[in-house]
């Protein structure tokens, strides 16, 4: 069975952390700043819980910003000093993160098999400087590559996903939100987007019937285009 759904999505609509490029790659900063590698994990919790804290609160902060701002956080928390350089390790980290191994495959798969890609990320591109995409090796699969900070509002906020398909000129029901993490599932699908969840390491579904769930859970890239198979 290729989708719960009886018609294929004709967009792909990908978030880039940790569903596409692998945040892992980061442990050794939190492990030379803090002597753990697991304080990454927290980082990451903290800064998606902010992001959201920020556009529920009608505030707006970019992503590498409130990135590093949550480090330093965790660094008072911690009586553990960080520096300017540790700053800016972090973003450096944060902007050359590798692509999971699956992923250049899996992208090739389902262009030669007729879908529109594009991303929807947290973070914002800077002037002069690759994006993430780039630096992993895989801008050339997209189409277009959006970030929250067009609409300086964070996932999960409705806005972004129907904003995706108004730029695209598709209905919602056209597109598909594929991520490692339920809460932008279900922000997609509540806004009227498919949903395909990838169980990165870390992550699995939330079996709650009170909440919308994935129309797809696969693994890894690879497996979702052998699920949704051609277009036509």
């Amino acid at each position: 069975m290729a989708t719960e759904t009886t018609e294929r999505p004709s967009v792909l609509v990908f978030d880039v952390n940790e569903t596409l490029i692998d945040i892992e790659s980061l442990a050794p900063h939190f492990e030379r700043m803090f002597g753990d590698r697991g304080v990454l994990r927290e980082w990451f919790n903290q800064l998606v819980m902010y992001s959201m804290t920020a556009t529920l609160s009608g505030n707006y902060v970019d992503f590498f910003t409130l990135g590093q701002a949550v480090l330093r956080m965790i660094g008072g928390s911690r009586q553990t000093s960080i520096t300017e350089g540790d700053l800016e390790d972090l973003a450096h980290g944060m902007r050359t993160m590798p692509a999971h191994p699956d992923v250049a495959d899996g992208l090739a798969t389902l262009r030669a098999q007729g879908y529109r890609l594009v991303t929807l990320t947290n973070s914002p591109p800077k002037p002069g400087v690759p994006t993430p995409l780039a630096s992993a090796g895989l801008a050339q699969f997209f189409e277009r590559q959006f970030s929250v900070d067009t609409w300086r509002v964070f996932k999960p906020s409705a806005g972004l996903y129907t904003g995706v398909a108004s730029e695209l000129e598709v209905e919602p029901s056209d597109c598909m939100m594929v991520a490692a993490h339920v809460w932008d599932t279900v922000g997609a699908q509540s806004a009227g987007l498919r949903g395909a969840l990838l169980t990165r390491p870390g992550n699995a579904p939330l079996p709650t019937p009170e909440l919308p769930q994935p129309d797809i859970i696969v693994e890894d890239v690879r497996e979702l285009a052998q699920r949704l198979g051609p277009t036509g």
